[in-house]
């Protein structure tokens, strides 16, 4: 695909998955589209220029790095910010009510 043809806008994309980090089955969300793990919030690094394009060749595990706060319709109003373990590249995804923010939080509390 050249730069001309190259595509803008999100794909829709909800599919389930097994987790690649603590290895427990994903379900689809069914109302929205899910791109991490609601248990451990790791997700894969699956997309590259648009959320759903699924066009990464890294493909590597991504690690929750932080919650950043914000606001959107329908979402808890926090994104999760992933970073690739193969790469490096960074990524936010939103948070959703399944996902285990507090676990999360827990952890990098006593990480400090």
């Amino acid at each position: 695909m050249n730069r001309a043809n190259k595509r803008t806008n999100f794909v829709a994309c909800d599919e389930g998955f097994n987790c690649l980090n603590c290895q427990k089955k994903v379900i689809p969300l069914g109302r929205g589209y899910r791109n991490h793990c609601p248990f451990c919030l790791y997700s894969r690094h699956v997309d590259e220029n648009v959320p759903g394009d699924r066009l990464s060749l890294c493909r590597g595990l991504m690690k929750p790095i932080a919650l950043e706060a914000g606001s959107r319709k329908g979402y808890l109003g926090y994104s999760v910010l992933h970073q690739c373990l193969s790469c490096g590249k960074q990524i936010r995804n939103l948070a959703t009510d399944e996902d285990r923010l507090s676990e999360f939080l827990t952890k990098q509390h006593k990480k400090s």
